[in-house]
């Protein structure tokens, strides 16, 4: 009876820790894990991070709550300027979330090229040979620190500029290696990998990962 009593108390804490989280963040779930490298140095793989839905603490001149690195440089979370944000690439639930960094917003139709960062777009020499531009919608370019181009670049970019809508929320807080728990956690009970119709396999969508630069084009 003791033992049921210890599994029912323990299982009763860990709830409550959760609701208070999802009472604060806005967002459930709200810790994600990180698969990959590509937000290297700043956040590793393997961590575990504190995600908040963005309109909740937004900064100064947000759109829609996220604060662009291009629209204030002053602003920093994870040692450089700009929101980090969790998004669900292309609108499309079903595939893992992405956590990187909102680099600048662009409104539908801009010929955006000349706000880009050169290192950033590849081989491109305007807004014709530089994917998404102009750009379909208006929303986010976003990166990963670790990776060289921009998401929304490339042959095979991870996604097109992110719409507001497709924000899952902002990451605030990284706890170092506490991820890997879960990560591990998830290989162990991985018998069938999920699939959509697309094809590629997915992980859970209480996750979220960072693309290596690799994926990134």
């Amino acid at each position: 009876m003791m033992y049921v009593t210890d599994i029912v108390s323990s299982a009763g804490s860990v709830l409550l820790v959760g609701v208070l989280l999802f009472a604060v963040s806005g967002v459930w779930p709200p810790l994600v894990a990180i698969e990959s490298p590509s937000m290297d140095p700043h956040i590793k793989e393997g961590d575990l991070v504190f995600v908040m839905e963005e309109e909740r603490f937004s900064g100064p001149g947000d759109h829609d709550g996220v604060v662009t690195a291009a629209n204030d440089d002053s602003y920093r979370k994870f040692q450089r300027p700009g929101d980090v944000i969790v998004y669900e690439p292309d609108g499309n639930g079903r595939q893992t979330p992405i956590i990187h960094r909102a680099m600048l917003w662009v409104e539908e139709g801009e010929n955006w090229y000349d706000r880009a960062n050169e290192n950033y777009i590849g081989s491109a020499d305007n807004c014709e040979e530089l994917t998404s531009c102009p750009a379909d919608h208006a929303g986010f370019i976003t990166k990963g620190d670790n990776n060289g181009r921009y998401d929304q670049v490339g042959s095979s970019p991870i996604s097109e500029p992110v719409k507001p809508g497709w924000v899952v929320g902002t990451a605030e807080i990284r706890v170092p290696l506490l991820g890997q728990v879960r990560l591990q956690w998830n290989q162990a009970g991985a018998t069938d990998p999920v699939t959509d119709k697309t094809g590629p396999a997915v992980t859970s969508e209480t996750e979220a990962t960072a693309v290596n630069a690799t994926a990134a084009g």
